[in-house]
């Protein structure tokens, strides 16, 4: 019942969103308009901003660290726990079983144009945090309301057009319900219950034993805000990367000679794709695709995990953004992808991969390879899912709660809360998970239509933004700003 249900919804939103764009197919693969429409922007805002990804990389790394801070900051949590936040949403599931399924589908050689994505979505998440913080909102409640719903709303206001602003982050809000809801709530509990059950076998008879432990843990830190959140993603996203790199940096090393072999085979296949591939426009838009998936560049959620931050200059922040498609696609998806390749698991060949690359289990893909070099690994990996899936749950409820706040305010907050932990509980008795991760690409994605049209009309300012700030980094005035420690 619930697998049909969301078979129609993605029917539904599918005709509306991913329609094909130009003359529908290219070497007889469709493109679906959003995945071009978000690729074309990355690029784009990476030129027209003069590669800040390269150029503000080091600056970005200090300002990070509190290097730059001043006594003119205002803001509700620090620029590191900020990112710790956004990154907590993005690293997470996308990097173990998006990857996974985009090998799946699109082959090696999807892992090559996510690395070429992920570079690209860094100046694209430079700009949408940069506008988040130029127009975000202290409320009388002492929260902070920034993101895309903001941007829209006041940004296209001094721009002239109020109506078209107000329009587009009322959709922006709608769809980032969506997403919080879908991508951050059902599509989290059930690629890690996939994971999970596979350890606790009781789970796999009596899943909402899962939900329902998961849904209190979750209720205990979302009701404190941001601040609850921050403080708890703050330890928690080190030590999830830690243990998750550290596994596969051992699993790399162990297969250190086969590790040339997977980088000629993922770039051979980025432009000889296999035919199962879909030949290589197919292998690009997967690529693509499990990028801005994973880093959600673009798709205008991080700017709202940024918007409390300490900083007296917006653009200040949006080089701190930078690192997130770095860390979460260029290091983290190129780890999973290299040992899903090297181990091969991804082709099948056995009856029990058969079942995982048909149910499009990626969770469990993952796991698999994995459990080829070591039986015991498949133990940690189930670790690391869950903290992936349980940080990424606890941000995307922030970014949910912001949108339900600007939708209907901030005195209704606690209805979406509830619902959201609702939701958890119920994720965890769908069965089958193709329909929910159509549902969830669909309901991510979708979010960037408004969101990058806001980009484009509002590029002007975050140029004039980044140009100023330069000119004082060079005069040395900055340096007179900042604290001394």
């Amino acid at each position: 019942m619930v697998s049909s249900i969301l078979g129609s919804i993605n029917e539904f939103l599918g005709n509306i969103l991913f329609f094909d764009i130009l003359f529908g197919q290219v070497d007889g693969v469709s493109i679906p308009f959003l995945v071009a429409w978000l690729a074309v922007a990355a690029v784009y805002f990476t030129v027209v901003m003069g590669f800040p990804n390269l150029r503000f990389f080091k600056h970005a790394f200090e300002v990070m660290l509190g290097k730059w801070q001043t006594p003119e900051d205002k803001g509700i949590i620090t620029p590191f726990q900020s990112l710790t936040t956004a990154l907590s949403a993005t690293v997470g599931l996308g990097n173990i079983a998006g990857v996974a399924v985009a090998i799946m589908i699109g082959g090696a050689g999807a892992t090559f144009w996510m690395i070429v994505a992920g570079f690209f979505n860094m100046t694209l998440k430079f700009t949408e945090v940069t506008l988040s913080l130029q127009y975000r909102t202290f409320l009388p409640d002492g929260t902070v309301l920034g993101g895309g719903m903001r941007y829209l709303s006041e940004g296209l206001k001094e721009k002239g057009m109020p109506r078209f602003g107000r329009m587009l982050a009322l959709i922006f809000a709608v769809f980032m319900l969506g997403g919080a809801l879908g991508g951050g709530n059902a599509f989290q509990v059930s690629q890690s219950l996939g994971a999970v059950k596979n350890q606790i076998p009781i789970l796999a008879e009596q899943p909402w034993i899962f939900g329902v432990t998961l849904a209190v843990i979750t209720g205990l830190v979302i009701i404190g805000g941001v601040k609850s959140i921050a403080n708890v993603t703050e330890r928690i996203v080190p030590l999830m990367v830690f243990i998750y790199v550290g596994a596969s940096l051992y699993i790399l090393a162990v297969n250190y000679a086969a590790i040339p072999d997977a980088f000629a085979l993922i770039i051979k296949e980025a432009f000889s794709p296999t035919a199962v591939a879909g030949g290589m426009v197919g292998v690009m838009i997967q690529g693509f695709k499990r990028a801005s998936f994973s880093s959600e560049a673009g798709i205008g959620s991080a700017p709202i995990a940024h918007a409390p931050a300490k900083v007296k200059y917006p653009v200040r922040q949006g080089m701190v953004a930078l690192y997130e498609p770095f860390i979460d696609t260029v290091i983290i998806c190129t780890m999973t992808a290299l040992v899903v390749v090297i181990t091969g698991v991804y082709a099948g060949g056995t009856e029990s991969l058969d079942a995982i690359i048909d149910a499009k289990q990626g969770a469990a893909l993952t796991s698999a390879a994995y459990g080829t070099i070591i039986s015991w690994f498949p133990i940690i990996l189930t670790l690391s899912v869950t903290l992936f899936a349980f940080s990424t749950m606890i941000s995307w409820s922030y970014y949910g709660d912001r949108a339900w706040v600007y939708l209907f305010g901030a005195k209704s907050g606690i209805i979406f809360k509830l619902i959201f932990l609702t939701v958890i509980i119920l994720a965890s008795l769908v069965e089958k998970l193709g329909p929910l991760v159509d549902l969830t690409d669909l309901l991510f994605l979708s979010m960037a239509l408004p969101n990058i049209i806001g980009l484009y009309l509002l590029q002007g300012n975050v140029k004039k933004a980044l140009k100023e700030y330069v000119q004082k980094l060079k005069s040395g005035e900055l340096e007179k700003e900042r604290i001394k420690k």
